[in-house]
């Protein structure tokens, strides 16, 4: 089976499918397709690695926005908003194009990393104003937060923090993509010290296997989670979606439910149902696979209450210090004071109390302590 074409361009192969080309891809004529994608940075060197790849022509050329001056955002949260606030009408023409351009608005999903500049800063600035622009809609975050024991980047305890307040205010889920994870998941599954991107990015894909129960115990496994988390007794799983892929007979799925059940695998929130969501769906026609059955797992785990707690601890290191504060001084939003950041530590504080709230049977009542005591 041969791969679809990087242009675009639909193979005579593909055409029985019946799948939903028109969700992520509009068609620009009998055969071509195009991505539903803006491509944005403030400086050029990855977006033009794309322009000479082989998927060169696959993208509107007027979706894509790099900053004429090219010089990036200095890996500087505050550069990176300011320059949103600098060139939103420009990139805000794309998206309203691309919205208008939907028979079916749901939402949007938003791919950005929270360490350096752009990714962080621009990021956040457009969160924000999607949600004022389109409340109504749906914005899904894929966001590939910094590795724990190592970056590149010195000021990216602030960096985070700053984005990881506009994640919480502004997105409707956030699908968190942690390098650490990836790295460790590499080295135990691939034996590879330093991935490549691509090698990264196969880890980033559903697990295989033969039956429906060997998949969905191993979605469940700590290992397999692309997020680095503290193991804790009373760390539960508030929701859990499994997508199942490929021949599976609906009552193969009721009986590893039960299976699962009985042998008590994943651990609930006392306060709600016990339940994993399973969603059905035929095998792709475009990917080659030997295996039977593939899932991924989307789930809402308290344990990420840990990864809240080492990115608080970061930045209270950094800020004790009030090193490389100047940087941020220069920019509109902290010429007259770094309040900001307390703010946005204070939310990653009540994110963090609320996931580990979220562990104790009376979480239905909480914060009305706080409520009564005000009124």
């Amino acid at each position: 089976m041969r791969q679809p074409n990087k242009e675009g361009i639909l193979e005579e192969w593909a055409t029985e499918g019946g799948d939903r080309k028109d969700v992520f891809f509009y068609q620009a004529d009998d055969e071509h397709y195009i991505p539903r994608a803006i491509l944005v940075d403030l400086e050029p060197r990855v977006i033009n690695n794309i322009l000479t790849s082989p998927y060169a022509n696959l993208y509107n050329p007027e979706n894509i926005f790099v900053s004429q001056d090219g010089g990036g955002a200095g890996n500087n949260w505050a550069q990176g908003y300011a320059a949103g606030e600098r060139l939103y009408e420009e990139v805000m023409e794309m998206v309203d194009r691309e919205a208008e351009g939907s028979d079916s608005l749901e939402g949007f999903m938003l791919m950005h990393s929270i360490a350096g500049g752009t990714g962080s800063g621009f990021g956040s600035f457009m969160l924000e104003r999607l949600n004022d622009k389109f409340p109504k809609k749906l914005i899904q975050t894929y966001s590939v937060f910094p590795n724990a024991q190592e970056g590149d980047v010195v000021v990216q305890p602030y960096n985070a923090m700053l984005t990881l307040k506009r994640l919480t205010n502004h997105a409707d889920s956030v699908v968190v993509l942690d390098n650490g994870a990836l790295a460790r998941i590499s080295a135990d599954r691939l034996h590879v010290q330093t991935p490549t991107f691509d090698q990264t990015n196969q880890l980033a894909k559903p697990i295989r296997r033969t039956t429906v129960l060997d998949v969905m115990r191993r979605l469940l496994q700590p290992k397999n989670r692309m997020v680095s988390t503290v193991p804790s007794k009373t760390a539960c799983y508030i929701s859990i979606l499994n997508i199942i892929q490929g021949d599976v007979d609906p009552t193969d799925v009721h009986q590893s439910l039960l299976r699962i059940r009985e042998r008590q695998l994943a651990n609930f929130i006392p306060w709600g149902p016990a339940s994993i969501q399973v969603a059905l769906t035929r095998k792709s026609p475009y990917v080659p696979t030997n295996h039977r059955v593939s899932g991924l797992m989307l789930a809402n785990h308290t344990s990420i209450a840990s990864l809240f707690k080492r990115m608080i601890d970061q930045f209270d290191r950094l800020k004790k210090r009030n090193a490389f504060m100047e940087q941020y001084k220069k920019e509109k939003m902290f010429e007259n004071g770094l309040e900001e950041f307390d703010d946005a530590r204070a939310t990653a504080e009540e994110l963090l109390k609320e996931y580990k709230a979220c562990e104790s049977p009376d979480y239905i009542n909480y914060g009305s302590t706080d409520t009564e005591q005000a009124s």
